[in-house]
């Protein structure tokens, strides 16, 4: 296995990180930064960290089609300036530089403008990783003004102004703030920082070393001389690290050194035990870990008044970080791949933890590629419509209409895949090639019509009706929006059963099955899809039935429980999340699982797949407990763009008080809430605060609507502190 010498890495890691420390903000305007076409970035950051999955020292890539960056890309600018500019020029491969139409000969690294008009065109080749360009004078510099294509069809006409042969597509360019001609895009590196293992017990060829608590970095041995090789053998758990032939992931060092030395493995891995077993001729002192992580800020908070919630809490908040790197991962040890299903709740996640912005957009271009289409997002139906629905969330949380305006080809393109495959009945229906997945769960049918992929179909098309309005296409909105009526028509007509109360699961050559499961009418309610009878009669019939099957993976477990707050059973789901979140706390979880069934013991927690250590203990989608505290206890989320207005609903859910704060674009909210007193602040926005209370809510200088029995609201403007006493509902 390839080694690097310790030093040189270390430094050469935080050397390249803390000039990058901001570089997936965007970069401000007045300065220089890097460009390139928009999203080959994050397709080629994707396609690089995609390929790093091993299986037992095997190489493993995803399962999916890869896309490449465009190898050669025009940029091109008219400038005018009031006097004259020496402006640096950086590329990321081979160059050539027009200025009004004439060829700039040689390999010159600043170009001198006089005041004035110009035309720049500078096209960019880069095969290895992807063409990109830094500009840097006093008036001229490269920043999202710019435009790019992929074409080579531009020239300057003979009035010196740029013209477009047929075909030619220009864009706005894809940036970072990757600020300096340094911080080339392409050398982007995570953070890391030294951590000392907890405990180590001597094995007789070498010793089990436990960090202490899930964990993902690289093996650092300290002290390290002879010649002969090391061996290691990784575990999320004691066991898979002491079983060297089935656990999942291993690596091997060759040591050749006369004098003690330190050195680094080349490859980061997930862990918790790690079981190293040298050869007679090696030895070390001490074995530590370099932790790698994307540095992001804890915007969001809870505590409350139960402690075990408390832990709950700030494990799934540790989770999560662990599975937000580059982009947001499924899991840390066994894909480290982007699953658009898993990485929808983890935008959710975070705008209620992080509320880091590009984390979402890069992760969404990751995941689209580009044009042709030829499959699902990952081969599944249903993730390609959790791609439509994390644009319609982050429109809502962030109100960033550039992501939309810039990207809303490439979600035409997809959605007409999507329609192009539905039968003859206007539904989805699995195709060869297609996977349709909807969970991890035993026995549960997916052939013909399944009611929740049409549901998911329906929210998809929504989706591009808003994203639609918002780019200017009326026809396309129109017709957006026609599409989303009649398929939610036509899913009621088809699917809803006055028998069952419910919606049924699937029709299969025209016949409905009878059965019922939970997917489609859990998400049907916070959809808003169904009426208030509706609600009640799934929530009684569907939800509270144990007759109907049961779910078992945190990935579904966030719908349900999310179903159930907004039917207001907030006390029922912290019973569930004590018991179930906590249930893998008391088993020893230092991060949340991509499954859990309490029936099971023992390895049995451990295996999935059909291999004893298959199953994830460090899962993005066990992290949901961050999102359901913030958007059903504390009760915020946005009711316009950008929390330009937004609701704060608190409910305590039985607790005795919970105080914490929800992070939005523009600052967070603030909120304490117990059984008698209420504080409030906000940053940005204007609020509607409404509480359930026994009496008349009162507070200085405030104003309380009642807008039902027992319902009251308050605005809450900027910048002010609300102090409020009330009697909460019993």
């Amino acid at each position: 296995m390839k080694r690097r010498n310790h030093k040189a890495f270390v430094l050469g890691i935080l050397f390249t990180f803390f000039g990058w420390s901001f570089a997936f903000s965007q970069a401000p305007q007045s300065e220089g930064t890097w460009i390139w076409y928009p999203g080959d970035y994050e397709i080629w950051l994707s396609n690089k960290m995609q390929a790093r999955r091993t299986e037992r020292g095997a190489f493993l890539p995803p399962l999916w089609r890869y896309y490449s960056p465009y190898p050669m890309v025009t940029f091109r600018k008219e400038v005018d300036i009031p006097s004259e500019d020496n402006i640096l020029l950086v590329t990321d491969g081979q160059f050539k530089l027009q200025i009004d139409g004439e060829l700039v000969h040689g390999k010159p690294d600043t170009i001198a403008l006089s005041a004035g008009k110009h035309q720049l065109a500078i096209k960019v080749y880069n095969q290895e990783t992807l063409p990109s360009l830094f500009l840097q004078g006093e008036h001229v510099q490269s920043d999202a003004s710019w435009e790019v294509t992929y074409e080579d069809k531009e020239w300057i006409d003979e009035t010196g102004q740029a013209s477009d042969q047929s075909g030619t597509l220009w864009e706005r360019v894809g940036y970072w703030n990757f600020d300096s001609p340094e911080k080339v895009p392409s050398e982007f590196a995570l953070e890391v920082e030294p951590a000392p293992a907890v405990e180590r017990e001597e094995l007789s060829n070498g010793e089990l070393i436990d960090f202490g608590k899930e964990t993902f970095g690289y093996l650092v041995f300290h002290g390290l001389k002879g010649e002969g090789k090391i061996r290691v053998f990784y575990g999320e758990s004691e066991e898979e690290a002491m079983d060297k032939e089935y656990c999942e992931t291993l690596d091997e060092l060759e040591v050749s050194y006369s004098e003690a030395t330190t050195d680094t493995l080349a490859q980061s891995m997930a862990f918790r035990y790690v079981q190293v077993e040298r050869q007679a001729e090696v030895s070390y002192d001490s074995v530590s870990m370099l932790y790698e992580f994307l540095p992001l800020d804890y915007k969001g908070s809870f505590s409350s008044s139960d402690d075990l919630l408390n832990e709950i809490w700030d494990v799934s908040a540790y989770t999560l970080h662990l599975n937000t790197r580059e982009f947001f991962l499924d899991g840390i040890k066994r894909d480290r791949w982007i699953w658009s299903g898993d990485a929808y709740q983890s935008y959710l996640m975070n705008y209620y933890l992080f509320f880091d912005n590009p984390s979402v957009t890069r992760t969404l271009l990751a995941l689209r590629g580009k044009d042709p289409i030829s499959s699902h997002l990952n081969t599944i139906m249903d993730y390609s419509f959790y791609w439509f629905i994390g644009i319609y969330d982050y429109y809502l949380f962030t109100g960033d209409e550039e992501f939309i305006h810039q990207f809303y080809p490439r979600m035409v393109s997809l959605m007409d895949f999507c329609l192009e495959r539905r039968n003859e009945n206007g539904m989805m229906e699995g195709l060869p090639g297609d996977w349709v997945f909807i969970d991890w769960a035993d026995g549960l049918k997916k052939e013909g019509e399944v009611s929740f992929q049409q549901l998911l179909l329906a929210r998809s098309l929504e989706a591009m009706a808003l994203s639609a309005g918002i780019v200017g296409d009326r026809d396309g909105e129109a017709n957006y929006t026609a599409m989303a009526e009649q398929l939610r028509e036509k899913l009621f007509d088809v699917f809803w059963s006055s028998e069952h109360q419910a919606l049924m699961h699937h029709r299969v050559d025209g016949e409905v099955k009878e059965e019922v499961t939970r997917y489609a009418n859990m998400f049907a309610i916070f959809f808003d899809y169904l009426s208030k009878d509706q609600q009640e009669a799934v929530k009684t019939h569907v939800l509270l039935n144990d007759e109907v099957q049961k779910i078992t993976t945190p990935y579904m477990r966030f719908y349900e429980l999310e179903a159930l707050c907004a039917l207001g059973e907030q006390e029922l789901v912290l019973d569930e999340i004590r018991e179930y979140w906590g249930g893998m706390l008391e088993l020893g979880a230092t991060s949340f699982w991509e499954k859990y069934d309490p029936k099971e013991s023992g390895e049995e927690h451990l295996a999935m797949y059909g291999r004893p250590y298959g199953k994830s203990l460090c899962h993005a989608w066990g992290a949901s407990p961050i999102y359901l505290f913030g958007k059903y206890y504390f009760g915020v989320s946005p009711s316009s763009p950008g929390y330009d207005t937004y609701m704060v609903e608190p409910n305590l859910g039985g607790l005795e008080w919970m105080e914490g704060s929800v992070p939005t674009p523009e600052g967070e909210i603030t909120l304490f809430c117990s059984t008698s007193e209420i504080k409030i602040k906000a940053d940005h926005g204007v609020g509607t605060l409404r509480i359930k209370s026994e009496t008349p809510p009162k507070g200085s200088n405030m104003e309380f609507k009642k807008v039902e029995d027992s319902t009251y609201e308050l605005v809450v403007k900027p910048g002010q502190t609300y102090e409020l006493h009330y009697k909460a509902m019993q």
